[in-house]
């Protein structure tokens, strides 16, 4: 997905998590640097003041990396610290990337794309068709992200309706969330359960797993749906 877009001479805009889903993404991206699979020389642009404190504290902690990391990047450099990575701060070296030319990477937050600066990225490029947005995270309901996921044609950023014409790419591989199997696995394994209160998840999905417990577990299901506030 990357080298397509690079061929087209697009940018690739990833919203994403601040905390562990922005760390995941500059891992992966260093291993696709590491095996060559990507240039070397690609500009990756981390624009998000939270996401890059907290990735400065994941590369100072290398004594709690998993075995496998150790390994790969045994006796090189840093895997949260890549050479082409440039960690944007202030708001004015934000708002320069809308003026970069050529082939990039933009990491920034809101995961949902709900708030921060990754709505400005999105307004300046989802209506080119070079470019690409990747979804690498779980999008709700009635969430900006969520409208993108789910194919529509427009979207309103800022009180502006954009024209989707970019690239949408859905990288499902990335989430974190529980699958039906473990959140089973998980009720199945708390002896004496008396009542499950499903508090967090899309109504339907929560009413489906509900239906679920009742067929393995003496609990009482019981489902919170969230309300969600009219959007005028």
């Amino acid at each position: 997905m990357i080298n397509r877009t690079i061929e087209r001479g697009g940018k690739v805009i990833i919203p994403a998590f601040a905390l562990e889903r922005t760390q995941e993404l500059v891992y992966s991206l260093h291993l696709l640097i590491h095996e060559g699979k990507i240039p070397q020389n690609l500009p990756i642009f981390l624009d998000s003041p939270l996401a890059n404190h907290i990735t400065t504290i994941f590369s100072k902690h290398n004594e709690l990396y998993d075995p496998e990391l150790r390994e790969r990047f045994k006796g090189t450099h840093n895997p949260f610290k890549l050479k082409q990575l440039r960690e944007i701060i202030d708001v004015e070296s934000s708002k320069k990337l809308n003026e970069f030319i050529g082939p990039c990477i933009i990491i920034s937050a809101s995961g949902m794309c709900e708030a921060g600066r990754i709505r400005h990225h999105l307004k300046n490029n989802i209506e080119d068709p070079k470019n690409s947005i990747v979804i690498v995270g779980y999008m709700a309901e009635n969430t900006l992200g969520r409208r993108i996921v789910d194919g529509d044609e427009q979207i309103k950023i800022f009180d502006r309706m954009y024209q989707v014409n970019a690239e949408v790419v859905i990288m499902e591989s990335f989430s974190a969330h529980a699958d039906m199997n473990d959140l089973d696995a998980y009720v199945k394994g708390i002896q004496g359960l008396k009542k499950v209160m499903l508090v967090h998840g899309e109504e339907d999905q929560s009413r489906a797993f509900a239906e679920r417990i009742k067929t393995f577990s003496s609990a009482e299901p019981i489902v919170m749906v969230p309300q969600v506030p009219v959007q005028l």
